[in-house]
């Protein structure tokens, strides 16, 4: 496999020893806002991974970060002497290619469609050098609209005021959220941190721990696939474990776009996922999803059977355009 870091690596900038792991197919408008937000943050880290087969080299070329660009497709040796080869996009997957690859022990995982605040590397750094073995978690914010190119622009140089930001996003209100004031370092305090015991809070749009407690994890389950469940299984895993999950103040912003309530264009996915999440860990996830499926008639379905999920029907394409919502900032 060939590994090509960009030579813009900025030398001028305090920078500290993290790889920052992001995947996307198709998002580039998100993964250069995202770059954007890591350019200028308070200190940059050490190295950046994307696991992406479409960014353009000539784009990547304009951020003075040490970019390392990984392709999505890997061959890898199989018992008969043969190759095969993995063509489809998996966020597990990926994530797991990116920490196998990565420079520095310190690992952030970001969705390519978060733009970070300022302060959210180094605070994250701070923190895992506090508590080197636990399993952290960042604060969404969620814009309610996209960026126009122009402020994308004013992001890039720097110019994009974190109160645009913020009178932009919203908070989700079925999550767990710090104090808007908890999220500013000042001269003496730093962001706030809070252990919890809910390790189905955990999303991984945000998060950061180092190799050996993601290696000790086991990294994702790619038998997860498309869309659902692979991040809970993932905090499962750190609580069966013991790993010390904590919520921190540190915003990362969450890009808009378009979603589905409930996700029918994911059924099939979430069908899949649930049925291997009860099979591993004998309780349902994604619950309000499976009920809202019930409720439509798509399955048949109880919190408290055992049984395998089986699809009773695929939506229609009216149910599917009814729950659509292109103004949406989160599902």
């Amino acid at each position: 496999m060939t590994i090509q870091p960009t030579s813009n690596a900025s030398t001028t900038s305090d920078t500290v020893p993290m790889t920052v792991i992001t995947t996307c197919y198709g998002r580039n408008r998100h993964l250069y806002n995202l770059l954007s937000s890591l350019e200028n943050s308070s200190v940059k880290p050490a190295e950046v991974i994307i696991v992406n087969d479409d960014a353009d080299p000539n784009r990547l070329a304009e951020f003075p970060l040490n970019i390392v660009k990984l392709p999505t497709t890997v061959k890898s040796a199989v018992n008969d002497g043969s190759d095969t080869t993995i063509t489809e996009f998996d966020i597990g997957h990926n994530r797991n290619l990116g920490a196998l690859q990565a420079t520095h022990d310190m690992l952030i995982f970001l969705d390519v469609d978060c733009i970070v605040a300022h302060t959210f590397i180094e605070q994250m750094y701070k923190k895992l050098l506090q508590y080197p073995n636990a399993l952290l978690m960042g604060q969404p914010r969620y814009l309610t609209r996209p960026l126009s190119p122009e402020e994308s622009t004013q992001l890039k140089i720097n110019h994009l005021p974190v109160s645009i930001l913020d009178e932009l996003s919203v908070y989700n209100p079925y999550r767990y959220n710090f104090d808007e004031a908890d999220s500013y370092p000042t001269e003496t305090e730093q962001t706030a941190i809070k252990q919890t015991d809910d390790y189905g809070a955990f999303w991984s749009l945000c998060f950061a721990l180092n190799r050996q407690t993601f290696d000790k994890i086991g990294g994702f389950d790619t038998q997860y696939t498309g869309y659902g469940a692979e991040d809970t299984d993932f905090a499962f895993t750190a609580r069966r474990l013991d790993i010390d999950f904590y919520l921190t103040a540190d915003i990362a912003y969450h890009q808009q776009h378009s979603v589905y309530r409930p996700p029918l264009n994911h059924l099939d996915s979430i069908i899949v996922n649930a049925n291997r999440f009860y099979q591993k860990w004998h309780c349902w996830p994604m619950a309000g999803w499976l009920s809202q499926f019930s409720d439509m008639r798509l399955i048949d379905w109880t919190e408290e059977q055992s049984l395998p999920i089986a699809i009773l029907r695929n939506p229609s394409d009216n149910e599917i355009k009814r729950a659509h919502c292109p103004d949406a900032p989160y599902v």
